[in-house]
């Protein structure tokens, strides 16, 4: 994955259903951000020219997480999204890195069913939790 393939790459995130994007993460700046600082865990799969599918991922060094695994609706059960994964899993792998982890929205039955597919278990032992920081001038003490 390039910066260049952004618009090509955002459509395709704006054209699957229960995926969750934000204006400061996903834009052309925060994507940038993101493949600077992982350049060997983000890829894009392309059929004639055309990006079908992408998967964005990174690491702290310990743990791997993917992020906006997508791939257009008329290619999907062709083994695309698995492909993708399986070549995030072997990067993370390279790097040194033994475990993955990712987040879906509930209420993506697909996303989910495909997760679960790909060995991807639910932790029902964890709250996941989060803070904007875009958004806050300052905390409270």
């Amino acid at each position: 994955m390039v910066l260049a393939d952004y618009a090509e790459i955002y459509a395709l995130w704006l054209s699957c259903t229960g995926m969750g994007l934000n204006d400061l993460d996903d834009s052309p700046d925060g994507i940038a951000r993101f493949l600077k600082r992982n350049p060997d865990t983000c890829f894009v799969a392309e059929e004639e020219g055309k990006i079908t599918g992408t998967i964005l991922a990174g690491h702290d060094g310990r743990r791997g997480y993917i992020y906006h695994t997508a791939v257009l609706p008329d290619y999907r059960k062709q083994g695309t999204g698995t492909q993708l994964v399986e070549q995030v899993l072997a990067s993370f792998r390279t790097l040194g890195i033994g475990k993955a982890a990712l987040v879906v929205f509930d209420q993506n039955t697909t996303g989910n069913a495909f997760w679960e597919s790909m060995g991807f278990a639910v932790r029902g032992d964890l709250v996941y939790r989060d803070i904007g920081l875009a958004e806050m001038t300052r905390l409270d003490t």
